[in-house]
């Protein structure tokens, strides 16, 4: 099935190769893949993955390692930010 990965800011240097605009790519995942499952896939640092969102909904951390993505999901990640 194919979903959308988003990934924001210094996260984006983990997309692959065919991502589109610069922040997102379609990719096909395995039926029954959860969010955790992606993260550790591409290879996305845990810390850094602050604000986790699927099709605008956010997902807490203790629910993103058993939250099943669907076909045609957007899944978003942003890191934390700092600044002043």
């Amino acid at each position: 099935m194919q979903v959308t990965l988003k990934l924001f800011a210094s996260l984006t240097a983990y997309l692959p190769p065919n991502k589109k605009n610069g922040i997102e790519a379609d990719i096909d995942v395995p039926e029954g893949a959860t969010i955790g499952d992606l993260i550790t896939r591409f290879s996305i640092p845990s810390k850094s993955a602050h604000l986790v969102m699927v099709n605008g909904v956010y997902i807490k951390p203790s629910e993103r390692d058993q939250y099943v993505l669907k076909e045609n999901d957007a899944l978003a990640i942003c890191p934390p930010v700092a600044g002043g």
